[in-house]
């Protein structure tokens, strides 16, 4: 069983979504990453260097929401989830994107797409 580093709560500005009026004016959008990898050499040598550095790894999850915008979650998702499988200690990354502000004509409290994704 792999150990796992989770990100909750990552929040960034983007213009994501089908609607013209979503990718012109913007919307919040709230990511939850969850990476299987193994720490058992960062627990030992207490070296940043021997695990995955999610700060870093935090800034370019939010780049890419603030970044390029998508027409689907599910693009943005597939997206973020690329990029953490890019580290080769991370054997596989489960992404959450919630999107609070989506243009429903209901009451809701969120809409998230989750997908997992792993090394091949």
């Amino acid at each position: 069983m792999p150990d796992r580093i989770e990100l909750h709560g990552l929040t960034a500005r983007g213009r994501h979504g089908w609607f013209d009026h979503e990718r012109e004016n913007g919307q919040t959008f709230v990511v939850d990453v969850a990476l299987d990898v193994d720490v058992r050499a960062a627990a030992e040598t207490d070296d940043l260097t021997d695990t995955v550095d999610y700060g870093s790894l935090a800034e370019r999850v939010v780049g890419l929401v603030s970044g390029e915008p998508v027409r689907l979650v599910e693009t943005l998702a597939q997206r973020i989830a690329d990029l953490c499988l890019e580290d080769p200690r991370i054997e596989a990354a489960e992404v959450t994107v919630h999107k609070p502000e989506a243009p429903l004509t209901v009451p809701f409290g969120d809409v998230t797409v989750t997908i997992r994704r792993a090394r091949t």
